[in-house]
């Protein structure tokens, strides 16, 4: 199986501007990066990263440039046998999360996203493509019905969670300890608990 993890290294996690400057927004993105793909290596596979620029890595990087839509769809159409495309800010991915989407025997696996986007998927159908946009999701289920194959969906909190916003730390802070959580305590952020949970730095 061939198991793709999509990362902009041009220009990721716009959204926690101003909260992060640019330098740390690219430097929290590799973190996060750096726990999904652990991750993955302790489900025993091994993680491609596919970068919008060459980038430092101990996993194999394919460069692509194209926006992501075009770079996944491209790799699907060269791949012969199961991908797998996890995204590279699902900061509290776990092995045993993961594994839940390797462990099901539908032709494709759907893992929806809280605001309606496609976290990630798994698919043993040559056939399915995919187009990222808001509410992926709707398009991809849609896009696996009519391949005509089995498919199913993976509920899980900890894979719908994409680290975008200042709250989305929150959910960094609380539920893991790897390299993200330790870059943002590294740089000053701690949870404040009073009147519910915020972050502040």
């Amino acid at each position: 199986m061939r198991l793709l993890v999509p990362f902009d290294s041009h220009d990721p996690k716009t959204r926690l501007r101003p909260f992060l400057s640019s330098g740390e927004c690219q430097a929290f993105a590799r973190a996060l990066l750096t726990d999904v793909t652990d991750a993955i290596a302790s489900t025993g596979h091994t993680p491609e990263i596919l970068s919008t620029s060459p980038i430092d890595s101990q996993w194999p990087v394919t460069v692509d440039d194209r926006p992501l839509t075009l770079a996944v769809n491209s790799a699907l159409e060269q791949t012969s046998g199961p991908v797998a495309v996890i995204m590279a800010d699902l900061g509290l991915a776990t092995p045993a999360a993961i594994n839940r989407i390797f462990e099901s025997t539908a032709d494709i696996v759907l893992v929806p996203g809280r605001r309606g986007g496609t976290n990630a998927f798994l698919t043993r159908e040559s056939d399915f493509r995919v187009d990222y946009h808001e509410a992926s999701i709707v398009d991809h289920r849609l896009a696996a019905e009519q391949t005509g194959s089995t498919y199913t969906e993976v509920d899980s909190f900890r894979l719908s969670t994409d680290i975008d916003e200042r709250d989305d730390l929150i959910e960094v802070l609380l539920h893991t300890d790897g390299a993200a959580a330790q870059w943002l305590q590294d740089h000053g952020f701690a949870l404040q608990r009073s009147q519910g949970v915020s972050i502040h730095r």
